[in-house]
């Protein structure tokens, strides 16, 4: 199958790429290039693909594609909050209007990266599934609940969108980011000796290592129609359904010397939810996840240690808003994010 992987240079989009070639795809990748430089670590051996932004995407990038694996995005919370209109613009508009082009050049399936993010102010204790209602609470969120919705108009017998709500993501990846909840402590436990929680702990958050996110991923790609078509489905397991104090206490197992600092600072956080994974595991039988997050965390110290991960790299060249700010700064990037070359 030849599938168009947008996003392959950022940090799910390396991790995946080698996933969907090892399984005998031929992967062309479409990215506009803001991230590829923050490697930690060999840089890695990307496929080919098309240096674009999303919103120039034309239909000559989807010709010949047989399914379009859609990851790229403008991907945190904060960042959404900083450039909202930037947010609805990349993530909501230029990605339907990508998911149109693809349907009138006969792709078959359109598997979108949600975000678990869509059930932002849940709370409680019992385990959000995918009919629960939606409560966003950043425009990261609100922009990929108008995604699904515009998707599923889009849905036919001969255009089949999947909406992957990813768990939190963790772990390794060769371009890394700092600024998702494990990958920023276990930074800070081994730059500090601190595993730093800025809020009160309380929050719970599903999380999801970007292998699994990447073998899921590939497993929908070639799932049943009837399996999957035009449903979103919770990708992570319940086992990794922890709150922020119970991440920070692995964090400090795994780092050893560290200790956690819960400040509360930043009060209490309304996102909050922990959620069901039983229908992907029902729609693809056969699948889980296979990484906890004590072992991501394991796996990210050892990594950190191994390429020699400095505060400044941590800091500015792995926090997306730091790479922003300094692309944008030094007029490489203009204020809509865009290269200026």
């Amino acid at each position: 199958m030849r599938v168009l992987l947008t996003g392959h240079q950022g940090y799910l989009g390396t991790v995946m790429a080698p996933v969907l070639t090892a399984a005998g795809h031929e992967v062309v990748g479409l990215d506009s290039g803001l991230f590829a430089d923050c490697v930690l670590g060999p840089t890695p051996a990307d496929p080919p693909g098309h240096r674009v932004d999303l919103r120039d995407v034309t239909a000559e990038h989807v010709a010949g594609v047989d399914a379009v694996i859609h990851l790229a995005a403008l991907s945190n919370d904060p960042l959404g909050s900083l450039a909202p209109q930037l947010t609805y613009d990349i993530n909501h508009h230029a990605s339907v209007r990508l998911a149109r082009l693809a349907r009138d050049a006969g792709v078959r399936r359109f598997l979108y990266a949600s975000t678990c993010s869509v059930y932002g102010a849940a709370g409680g204790d019992d385990l959000v599934a995918e009919d629960a209602p939606l409560r966003p609470v950043t425009p990261y969120a609100e922009s990929k609940v108008r995604v699904e919705d515009d998707l599923h108009a889009l849905a036919d017998g001969d255009f089949s969108p999947v909406y992957m709500r990813n768990a939190t993501a963790f772990g390794y990846s060769p371009r890394l980011r700092a600024d998702i909840v494990l990958n920023n402590l276990v930074g800070h436990a081994l730059l500090s000796g601190e595993v730093l929680v800025l809020s009160d702990g309380t929050p719970w958050r599903p999380l999801v290592h970007a292998a699994d996110i990447a073998r899921a991923f590939t497993a929908a790609l070639t799932a049943p129609y009837e399996a999957v078509h035009d449903r979103a489905f919770n990708i992570g397991s319940e086992i990794n359904n922890v709150t922020v104090a119970e991440i920070a206490a692995q964090v400090a197992e795994a780092v050893s010397g560290s200790k956690v600092v819960i400040t509360g600072e930043n009060g209490a956080d309304p996102r909050s939810y922990r959620v069901d994974f039983s229908r992907f595991r029902a729609a693809l039988e056969g699948f889980d996840c296979e990484w906890t997050v004590k072992q991501g965390a394991l796996e990210l110290a050892d990594a950190y240690r191994k390429h020699g991960l400095t505060g400044e790299d941590f800091e500015r060249r792995f926090t997306r808003l730091a790479v922003l700010r300094a692309a944008t700064g030094t007029g490489a990037v203009d204020d809509t994010l865009r290269w200026r070359r």
